[in-house]
């Protein structure tokens, strides 16, 4: 594997990372199967780096890991509690970088002094993020708003990062079981592609404006508005969200909310974004939902989104309700259809594997399983037995995983299952509605009238055809040629068990023909037929032995 001289220093961090936390109990953790570890928060005794430093080296090592350790915040199926709680301060807690700098990006992407644009601007930020940080601030009209502004030379950062991260990728993939299980690469593309939709947010502005149309008839669902006039690339504006986080709800305020069903108009509001309108909020923890003074939910940073095409919405419909329903044969055969196969495909361990998971979580509550969890298991699953589920399937689970989490806040008791049989119902309503919007009904309008039109010329052909005696209808059988040659085989052993039936028969009769020649004393024809017949016979049988022990090889390979 071949490193640049300028990426070397970089590979070499990288390198003690993976050296130093590759012999902590963290990768024995995340290499085992959960089923067998202790339980989840137990502490255990070793003499290696603490989550706390886990998560400073992750700081240390610049914006790109400062990320990737913000998504594995979100990921409770694969990384213990205490680690967890370590990663959350990346959420919203990352150092952030000086006023000044925060200025001269202002002034070079709007094309004015902060004070000429904002009434008001605290240098102070909200919260710093790996990506940017968050300041408070007014409009000239009077609006309270949040401005984000990108972390200078981000995008060089990442692009060194990605160049090393490529290869290291690439390496594990070629030569190592879980590289080729997994596919490293395509998980770190997908990765890649999501950061670079977060470094442009004119893209969240986009998002932010057609998730507020996806959500309007939701009014306990709350998404800011953008202000496009004060945003840029790199610079974000959008309405300030008055409420506090909903991992900061104190128990005294949510007796004051009807948690059961704000959550069910949220998990509702999520099934629809993905069912639906094929363009869903990625990343729903707890420190990106607010619980607004007026008492509804506010979904925060749609940088990180997903989107599901029409094909993929109606598979992971089916997936859904499968799972609700308990239906674990079904979700494996689901799962399979969408999915990439490879050579090393066990459907039977598959399908027995997903049938104990779907079969272990149905009908529980948020207290004691996720949702999202179930989902990324059944994917996981999948891995081990040679499978590449959609990156889609696997982004959903991550987002119900988070979803779920908030769930646990609001409302312990509440059940999702229950909640994706409840709402099954109105949402295929919805999608059939979708299905038959006027620019689909006009489009299948105009392929009947294609197909109307053309028709009397067709059935012309087609009588003209019968009437001529020239329909002729061709059956294409599968493994026809390998079906023929097994009964030219058969016809073969049927002829030669003939002939040399005939040779005996032949022999017998002429055994009393007396001639002259004779062999070993009897009648030399008869004695010449015999042994014809038992060559013949020996032939056939030795054939029939070689024959069979080929294609028992063949079907065995």
């Amino acid at each position: 594997m071949k490193i640049s001289a300028g990426h070397l220093k970089r590979y070499r961090e990288l390198m003690a990372f993976v050296w130093k936390y590759g012999r902590s109990d963290l990768v024995t953790k995340l290499g085992s199967d959960p089923a067998f570890e202790e339980p989840i928060g137990e502490k255990r005794n070793h003499d290696g780096p603490t989550p706390e430093q886990f998560v400073n080296d992750l700081e240390a090592m610049g914006p790109t890991y400062v990320k990737l350790g913000q998504v594995l915040a979100g990921r409770r199926d694969l990384f213990p509690e205490e680690y967890l709680r370590a990663l959350e301060r990346l959420q919203d807690k990352v150092k952030p970088f000086p006023y000044e700098e925060v200025e001269q990006i202002i002034l070079t992407e709007l094309g004015v002094r902060v004070s000429k644009a904002f009434s008001r601007f605290d240098p102070e930020p909200l919260a710093a993020a790996s990506l940017g940080q968050v300041h408070s601030a007014a409009l000239r009209d009077g609006r309270r708003v949040v401005v984000k502004v990108q972390r200078p030379e981000i995008r060089r950062q990442i692009a060194e990062d990605f160049e090393v991260l490529d290869q290291i990728a690439a390496f594990l993939d070629k030569h190592t079981e879980k590289g080729r299980q997994y596919r490293f690469g395509t998980v770190l593309e997908e990765f890649r592609r999501t950061l670079h939709n977060e470094l442009n947010y004119e893209r969240e502005v986009q998002n932010l404006t057609k998730l507020r149309e996806n959500l309007r008839d939701f009014p306990r669902i709350h998404v800011p508005e953008p202000i496009r006039d004060y945003s840029t690339r790199t610079v974000l504006t959008m309405e300030e969200v008055q409420g506090v986080k909903i991992s900061s709800i104190s128990p005294i305020a949510r007796l004051d909310i009807d948690a059961p069903a704000l959550l069910d108009d949220l998990f509702k509001a999520y099934l629809k974004q993905v069912l639906i309108d094929g363009l869903f909020h990625a990343d729903p923890h707890p420190g990106n939902v607010f619980l607004t003074r007026d008492g509804r939910v506010s979904l925060l940073d749609l940088g990180m989104v997903g989107h599901t095409t029409p094909a993929m919405q109606e598979a992971l419909f089916k997936v859904l309700l499968a799972i609700s329903e308990g239906e674990g044969e079904n979700v494996a055969e689901l799962i399979g259809d969408i999915s990439e196969k490879t050579s090393d495909y066990t459907p039977d361990e598959f399908k027995r594997q997903v049938s104990g998971l779907v079969a272990r979580r149905r009908d529980q509550g948020l207290e004691q399983v996720n949702v999202g969890q179930s989902l990324l298991d059944v994917t996981r699953a999948g891995a081990e037995n040679g499978l590449h589920p959609p990156s889609e399937l696997t982004l959903l689970g991550k987002t119900l995983l988070q979803l779920d989490e908030v769930g646990r806040i609001l409302d312990p008791e509440f059940r999702p299952n229950d909640a994706i049989r409840r709402h099954v119902s109105d949402l295929m309503t919805q999608r059939v509605k979708k299905d038959l919007s006027q620019g689909n009904f006009f489009s299948s309008l105009l392929d009947a009238k294609a197909f109307v039109a053309s028709l009397p010329s067709r059935l012309n052909r087609i009588m003209d055809a019968v009437t001529n005696s020239e329909l002729e209808l061709k059956v294409k059988a599968v493994d026809a040629k390998l079906f023929l040659d097994g009964m030219q085989k058969i016809a073969n052993r049927i002829t030669s068990g003939v002939v040399l039936a005939s040779l005996i028969i032949g022999a017998s009769l002429l055994m009393r023909v007396e001639t002259t020649f004779r062999v070993f004393g009897y009648p030399g024809f008869a004695m010449l037929c015999f042994l014809a017949a038992a060559a013949g016979g020996f032939w056939l049988v030795i054939n029939i032995f070689v024959q069979d022990a080929r294609s028992k090889r063949k079907y065995e390979k």
